[in-house]
């Protein structure tokens, strides 16, 4: 069974377009989305018909195709049949467990979301130093290829386990390595949002052993969280561990900038030792490393993600055709309890502008003097055809 709209639901409906376009220019760009039963190329193919007729045309110059991690055993199928629909070869994405549009969504069930490229925009070459489109397999990303410029937007391709892992592709090809394409006849300005709330001051690992942390500057590790939570949330039995996190500040840098300039790691909270008030993070630090303890928290997420749409329309910026979003698993509907409110800011921002996003296992973005794949964050990127 085949759904074109509706997010987690497999009732079929009808398709949710934006007026046709008689008599007038095809759009730039365009979505659409299905979802269904199974993992079968018929999702692909009606996503990139939804989108075709979004869009107001018969045929694209380009398209990017996310499919849900359902398709791990049957990607290239799926992909081939997206290309002979959208009569087109340039064909690029990636599996990840979560998809979406500015109109539909779906996690946890076999989905497609497409978008089309039918104007002055399409995919091209990765350029020296324009803003890279990234697609990455996790056994393929390390430092060397991460960190170096072109500065880079993206996502972790992901798989449904260990045994199928997840697939990228390119020019309608599934690939065994990541993928890097551009926009050619395009701009893009991209803005991060954390979504984090600072608990702490900054504190310095004084005792650990491997992932255990006993004492922060001095102090019971646990009790140097505990201080700073509200008293709602700072009972043993109502700790919310799974939204608290230590960031692990940049070396050599003061903490307001660290912290301002999103120049920190993510170490997720994985338990807590109530009898020797230790605290197990989910990777080992050496003593003296610097850290502050923070929160994922929805309130503070959309505030960030407030300032980070106001970065990419400051100044006299063009007004753009599409948008990209990347965001972490852990940060979307869920998160806000049923309601994207990322997607739900930017398309308020910009109504009726096409959007296109994946919900990740990880997001690549640019940051300080490279690049870097972070956790619980979305990245927003604008997409505008040249004047």
């Amino acid at each position: 069974m085949l759904a074109l709209h509706g997010g987690r639901s497999m009732r079929p409906s009808s398709p949710n377009r934006r007026p046709l376009r008689t008599n007038a220019m095809p759009a730039i760009a365009a979505t659409g989305f299905a979802a269904g039963d199974k993992a079968d190329a018929d999702l692909a193919v009606l996503a990139v018909k939804d989108a075709l007729a979004n869009a107001g045309c018969d045929y694209a110059h380009s398209v990017i195709l996310f499919l849900t991690s359902h398709f791990g055993r049957n990607a290239q199928q799926a992909v081939t049949a997206a290309s002979r629909t959208a009569r087109c070869l340039q064909v690029s994405g990636c599996t990840t467990p979560g998809v979406f549009t500015d109109r539909s969504w779906a996690l946890h069930q076999p989905a497609a979301a497409a978008l089309v490229l039918s104007g002055p925009i399409s995919l091209g070459p990765v350029q020296a130093t324009e803003p890279t489109m990234t697609f990455a397999l996790p056994e393929h990303i390390n430092s060397d290829w991460l960190i170096p410029y072109p500065p880079r937007y993206g996502t972790l391709a992901t798989g449904l386990d260990e045994r199928e892992g997840g697939k990228v592709w390119a020019q309608g090809k599934v690939r065994e390595d990541n993928v890097e394409t551009s926009f050619r006849g395009a701009s893009v300005r991209t803005a991060l949002s954390r979504g984090l709330r600072f608990l702490s001051p900054t504190l310095f690992v004084t005792e650990q052993d491997g992932f255990e942390v006993f004492q922060l500057s001095g102090n019971p590790a646990l009790d140097t969280l505990l201080h700073q939570l509200p008293p709602e949330a700072s009972g043993l039995d109502t700790l919310p561990l799974q939204r608290l996190c230590a960031l692990v500040l940049e070396p050599g840098l003061p903490t307001p900038l660290a912290l301002r300039d999103g120049r920190y790691s993510l170490l997720p909270l994985l338990g807590i030792n109530s009898s020797e008030r230790s605290v197990t993070l989910a990777a080992p630090l050496p003593p003296d490393t610097a850290l502050v303890w923070a929160w994922r928290e929805p309130n503070a997420a959309e505030a960030d993600t407030t300032d980070a749409l106001d970065h990419l329309t400051a100044g006299n910026q063009p007004a753009p055709d599409f948008a990209l979003m990347f965001s972490c698993l852990g940060r979307g509907p869920y998160f806000f309890q049923g309601h994207d409110r990322d997607l739900a800011l930017l398309s308020a921002r910009f109504p009726s502008l096409p959007v296109l996003g994946a919900y990740g296992g990880g997001e690549i973005a640019a940051l300080g003097d490279g690049n870097v794949l972070l956790s619980y964050s979305t990245v927003f990127s604008l997409v505008s055809a040249n004047v």
